[in-house]
């Protein structure tokens, strides 16, 4: 299956205008997905902007069990998790999440498990089914 790319990390030097023409969308598309973007002009390295419509394509990623979370697991579900952090103003991040669970994915996952008012070994970056649910990270197709 073919995946649509749904989001774009802004670059150095990129503008809201050449992030909507290299994805053939207008601007006032990109606004109207982007909420969050109150001044068109101000956007950074870094940040992550939607791309095309909201993908109705099976909702959020089932929680994958916490064995799944270690560091030798490399999945798109880790990135898709660690934006939604990221969106929940939950961020350990020096420059972003990847595919590789990490020790700033586990401080990040803390950081919302604090903010849910979980505490001690219920906030220890270990993701749990009922935080996970909490997250609503899209699904993925791997």
């Amino acid at each position: 299956m073919e995946r649509t790319v749904e989001f774009y990390t802004v670059k150095r030097g990129d503008t809201l205008g050449k992030i909507a023409v290299m994805h053939r969308v207008t601007l006032d598309q990109i606004l109207e997905w982007n909420p969050q973007i109150t001044n068109p002009d101000i956007i950074h390295p870094g940040q992550r902007i939607r791309v095309a419509p909201e993908m109705h394509h099976g909702g959020d990623e089932p929680f994958p069990g916490a064995d799944f979370f270690q560091s030798s697991v490399t999945s798109p579900i880790i990135e898709a998790m660690g934006f939604r952090l990221i969106e929940e103003g939950c961020s350990a991040y020096a420059d972003g999440p990847d595919s590789q669970w990490s020790e700033a994915d586990r401080k990040s996952y803390s950081n919302w498990q604090h903010k849910l008012g979980f505490k001690g070994r219920d906030a220890d970056g270990t993701p749990g089914r009922k935080s996970w649910e909490r997250l609503h990270v899209p699904a993925v197709f791997e």
